[in-house]
């Protein structure tokens, strides 16, 4: 009786063994199969999702554009003499173009964003010193120092806007 199990036994382990490397293989076939899945979609995502970054990047740098100084004090010349509305009215807008923008953060990277918001931060900061100095008695002097300032140092969204460009050079 011991002698018909060890027949048995012997025709069992290459059927196991077969059974299990099939197993394997199976398994890797569907692991590719899932890997090749999720490329095709990631690549599908990409060619979607593309335009849309680009979009966001050209927004950005017209808002850049918008609100660097020497183009923000050419488009809105100042009402008044005073040098203090003329602060806030030059404030107000640079925060508006860039809550009109604010969705545009999804699509760049954080650090672009960083680059962004630390342009606006400090073109009001150079505005809002400009007004303290106590050279600045009017809205028109405020104006020329900021001018001069940035002729001499060049304006904050310059540096952003550089960062832009390398950045939608690295897509490509």
């Amino acid at each position: 009786m011991d002698f018909d199990i060890i027949p048995l036994v012997i025709s069992l382990i290459p059927a196991t063994l077969i059974t299990l490397i099939a197993f394997y293989f199976f398994k890797l076939h569907t692991t590719n199969e899932e890997r090749r899945r999720r490329f095709l979609l990631h690549r599908e995502n990409q060619k979607q999702a593309l335009p849309l970054k680009l979009q966001a990047y050209e927004r950005m740098v017209l808002f850049l554009e918008r609100v660097s100084p020497g183009k923000l004090l050419t488009r809105m010349p100042p009402v008044g003499e005073n040098k203090k509305e003329y602060e806030s009215l030059l404030v107000h807008t640079i925060d508006q173009e860039f809550e009109h923008n604010l969705t545009q953060q999804i699509y760049v990277s954080d650090e672009c964003w960083n680059a962004i918001k630390t342009a606006k931060n400090t073109t009001i900061a150079l505005i809002r010193k400009t007004t303290l100095k106590d050279e600045v008695t009017s809205a028109d002097k405020m104006r020329e120092v900021i001018l001069t300032e940035i002729i001499e140092k060049g304006a904050p969204s310059d540096t952003a806007l550089a960062f832009i460009k390398e950045e939608i050079g690295d897509l490509f």
